[in-house]
């Protein structure tokens, strides 16, 4: 069957130390050609819900092609969480064919990424595993967090059990990654005055790196910064927007 392709691009690990100084993550591309706007709008839905709608780009046509039947549903249900593990990456499905590279952590992070795009379909489906390993862990942290937020106790830097519990899994996942170093960003909301809000978010920053000292993570491995309201990521003026903004960023260095 001559098909054209849907190429679903991301990049997760920041392009050069420049952009490191950029608070907001690389852009996810899904280019390429669908046979209709139902295929395309699944595709987007699951794509957002993985990596945040403002960072999801569009650039998919939609043309009359011709597809294997459920061709959609198994395009979306390859788009799993796995994916967030890959650095600087391409997914790439044309007809039943589809590769993907990039970076990952190890080994076993190879294995399971190639493993869950040969679950998500079926056998007439052919995965190529062309993934690298060595990359620098960001996409393993990002996956680990997800969209979860370290709580503190209210205007304090006193974690809560939640957050101790949040931390507890992103120790081990920065014991998987090694000797990479990890900068550990505290941001608040626009409430009160800056300097108060800067100097919550540098002592609630120094408290997650003094929790992940105490589970075993090298002193020297972890950087603290505080960004107080500066780098927000919702709208302060909603309840949720705040809660969305007072959070703890890990950056790979």
């Amino acid at each position: 069957m001559n098909m054209r392709r849907v190429i679903l691009l991301f990049t997760l690990l920041l392009a050069s130390v420049a952009a490191r100084a950029q608070p907001a993550a690389e852009p996810v591309v899904a280019e390429g050609v669908v046979p209709d706007q139902a295929t395309k709008a699944q595709i987007l839905d699951k794509l957002r819900s993985l990596y945040g709608e403002e960072r999801v780009v569009d650039r998919i046509q939609v043309e009359s092609i011709p597809t294997p039947p459920n061709w959609g549903s198994y395009v979306a249900n390859m788009l799993t969480p796995g994916l967030q593990r890959v650095s600087e990456g391409k997914l790439e499905v044309n007809g039943q064919s589809v590769r993907i590279t990039g970076e990952v952590v190890n080994e076993a992070q190879r294995q399971q990424v190639a493993s869950e795009l040969s679950l998500a379909s079926n056998s007439t489906y052919t995965v190529t595993n062309s993934l690298g390993t060595g990359g620098s862990g960001q996409g393993l942290l990002d996956a680990t967090l997800g969209d979860r937020i370290i709580e503190f106790e209210s205007g304090s830097a006193r974690l809560t059990d939640l957050g101790r519990y949040i931390l507890d899994e992103m120790a081990e996942k920065m014991q998987e990654i090694g000797d990479a170093r990890v900068q550990i960003i505290g941001h608040t909301d626009d409430v009160g005055q800056r300097q108060g809000n800067l100097a919550l978010s540098q002592a609630r920053a120094e408290a997650v790196r003094s929790y992940l000292v105490g589970q075993g993570i090298p002193a020297g491995n972890l950087e603290v910064l505080g960004r107080g309201p500066d780098e927000p990521i919702a709208d302060n003026a909603t309840e949720d927007g705040r809660a969305r903004n007072r959070r703890i960023q890990f950056r790979v260095l």
